[in-house]
């Protein structure tokens, strides 16, 4: 039988969208300029390209649709009968068949208009038809809410009254996140999660409530329970609230197991009493536990028909909690265990299953005296062994093995106490008290902290007084020739000290002392001649410079600008008090010596006179003009600028109405 996943079928969107789609890619997918100019063989080719594809893409769409939804005929009787709850199996039909009947009369039609736009004798005529073929829509349909559910794999169906505890069952035993509510009718379809046993992967489906009422007033939502008893081969657990708490008494939910029961035969059956917290199955009435007992025997009966023992009624009525967990995994183990058992059972009265039997031979060795003879192991061997088990008692165990057998990772806690070094190890576990009587215990643990601290500081100050004798020079113990060498040194530290404080100020922020205030008279040219007279220099010069800078004299200005020689030029370097200053004059003054007008020539150049170079000035500007109103770099420069194509930027539709289709 094919299987299907109703979760792959696309999407089919409504009419709108849909002729949207189709019509935007044949805009795009075709050309879409063409003139009055152009000879009538090319426009009828040009608007019957468009019909012709627009109806391509219909029929690739619609066929899509009609095979990706299913045939009736081909699914599993679950599946029919669920789509026919939820759509309506004649709906279905109808719906797909209008698809069909739809595509058909598209292909028909484009057929038309082609012919007639074989005979469209102007450009306007061919719009007109080409506007009149696309004019056409579709119907559509959708069934991608199905669940995927696997009707041949194993399988456990809950089912009961609303608020009964199935969506919380199975929220524990699977990975599903089914919404739970106290209300009834919160799961309003079927819903399908997934759980492991002894390596098998088993099928959780949670069904909506159902209610006891006849079989024509039920709704869809209770139609979806029914059917998915009705069709599937699974265990199924019958939920029943026993407290109380859902709003339906104990006798509406066994009247309500006796209105189904016909839906549960060949099945595995188990009574699960939920809700053991709030009201234990002990406690309850003698007619209610009556009532219990009834459908506890219902539930005997499939055991009997599946061969089981009618004596042994384990696993047949079981109590649980979701809310404390408490019985929870019993109760899926048992589900599981009873299906597995019903589906090996199965197996092994099938054909296949003694086609397979006959393959195999067990061969079983047959004595042939009457000597026994037991399993012999060397003697190495057994020694060997011996001190295996021996070492394996003395091995100290490890706080690994103390975790795997206290419960594992996240159950079991290391002490870090177990180590602790005290007078009696009963104590390490004692719970030690922060405040006691009032007080800080912490502040008691000690008596002699204060002697302590008090040993502390003595022996920081000693470590304190060590330090500073070992970098403090005492002068008592130096000789009088030392004493005044290290007088000799600190002073001269303090002058260097001072002298780079003096460079390390920017001239900017030093103020500049007036002359009158120099009072001490430190800084003089008669000073200064001393002491360049004492190393052996002739201060002239630099008394006679020093005095004409005071004096301030201004730099005189030549008037022969060619007749300068090399002393003047000397002199008024010697006026000019900055290097910068005194390089601008320099190249002024022969800026102003070297020029001369443009159409002089100089040797070298290769003209004949000034005519011609003037001439050839004027060829060589007038050639740079174009260049130059390009907005060219050079001669080199051949880049072409972003233009916009006609054929990119014209005869597109922009966005807005597209009612002129």
């Amino acid at each position: 039988m094919v299987q299907y996943d109703f979760k792959k079928i696309t999407v089919v969107p409504n009419g709108k969208e849909f002729i949207d789609i189709i019509l935007s890619r044949t805009q795009r997918q075709t050309p879409t300029v063409v003139h009055k100019g152009y000879s009538i063989s090319r426009l009828r080719q040009f608007y019957m390209r468009k019909v012709k594809y627009t109806q391509q893409n219909f029929h690739e769409k619609l066929s899509t649709i009609i095979e990706e939804f299913p045939r009736l005929d081909d699914i599993h009787p679950f599946y029919g009968d669920l789509l026919h709850v939820l759509y309506n199996k004649d709906h279905y039909k109808l719906a797909l068949g209008q698809i069909n009947t739809a595509r058909n009369l598209i292909s028909k039609i484009a057929k038309d208009y082609v012919k007639l736009l074989k005979y469209g004798d102007s450009l306007y005529r061919c719009k007109s038809l080409k506007v009149a073929a696309l004019g056409r829509l579709c119907t559509t349909t959708h069934m991608a809410r199905l669940p995927s559910i696997d009707p041949n794999t194993r399988t456990i169906l809950i089912c009961g009254y609303p608020n009964v505890g199935k969506s919380s069952f199975i929220n524990e035993i699977t990975r599903a996140d089914v919404d739970v509510q106290p209300y009834a009718f919160t799961t309003k379809s079927l819903f399908v999660g997934h759980t492991d046993y002894k390596y098998l992967r088993y099928q959780v489906i949670d069904t909506p409530g159902i209610l006891d009422r006849p079989f024509e007033d039920r709704n869809i939502i209770e139609m979806c329970s029914i059917t998915a008893l009705a069709h599937l081969r699974a265990a199924v657990l019958f939920f029943l609230d026993i407290s109380g708490s859902c709003g339906y008494s104990i006798a509406a939910q066994a009247a309500l197991f006796h209105s189904i029961k016909s839906l549960f035969m060949n099945k595995p059956l188990i009574i699960v009493c939920n809700k053991t917290d709030l009201q234990p199955l002990e406690g309850i009435s003698e007619e209610d536990m009556k009532l219990v007992m009834e459908m506890k025997a219902e539930a005997m009966k499939t055991v009997i028909g599946q061969g089981g023992d009618p004596l042994n009624d384990e696993g047949v009525l079981l109590t649980m909690s979701t809310l404390t967990e408490e019985g929870v995994v019993s109760v899926k183990n048992a589900a599981c265990e009873r299906l597995l058992d019903q589906r090996v059972e199965l197996k092994m009265k099938s054909k296949k299953m003694n086609d397979c039997l006959n393959r195999f031979h067990v061969a079983v060795p047959k004595p042939r005296d009457q000597k026994e003879r037991p399993p012999c192991l060397p003697q190495a061997v057994l020694e060997g062994m011996a001190k295996q088990q021996a070492a394996e008692k003395e091995k100290r165990k490890l706080e690994r093995d103390l975790e795997e057998e206290n419960g594992g990772a996240g159950v079991y806690s290391a002490s870090l106490k177990k180590h602790y070094i005290l007078k009696n190890d009963d104590w390490k576990e004692d719970i030690m008290p922060e405040i006691l009587d009032g007080h800080n215990v912490y502040d008691f643990i000690d008596p002699d902290v204060l002697q302590r601290l008090e040993e502390l500081e003595r022996e920081e100050g000693l470590r304190a007084e060590e330090e500073d004798d070992d970098f403090e020079m005492d002068g008592k113990e130096l000789t009088p020739e030392e004493q005044e060498a290290l007088a000799e040194i600190r002073k001269k530290k303090s002058l260097l000290i001072q002298q780079h404080r003096i460079k390390k100020s920017t001239a900017e922020s030093r103020p500049t002392v007036p002359r009158k205030f120099d009072k001490e008279r430190k800084f003089t040219s008669e000073r200064m001649g001393r002491q360049l007279s004492t190393l052996g220099l002739d201060p002239t010069l630099a008394i006679n410079r020093a005095r004409s800078k005071s004096r301030g004299r201004k730099r005189e200005r030549s008037l022969d600008r060619g007749g300068n020689d090399g002393d003047d030029v000397m002199d008024m370097d010697v006026d000019q008090p900055n290097k910068k200053l005194r390089a601008r004059s320099r190249s002024m003054s022969r800026s102003r010596s070297m020029s001369r007008p443009p159409g002089e020539v100089v040797a070298g150049e290769g003209f004949k006179d000034s005519a011609q170079k003037v001439k050839a000035l004027k060829l060589a500007k007038k050639s740079v003009k174009k260049r130059n109103k390009d907005a060219r770099r050079g001669e080199a420069d051949r880049v072409i600028p972003t233009l916009k194509p006609k054929h990119l930027f014209s005869g597109k539709r922009s966005i807005g109405k597209t009612s002129r289709r």
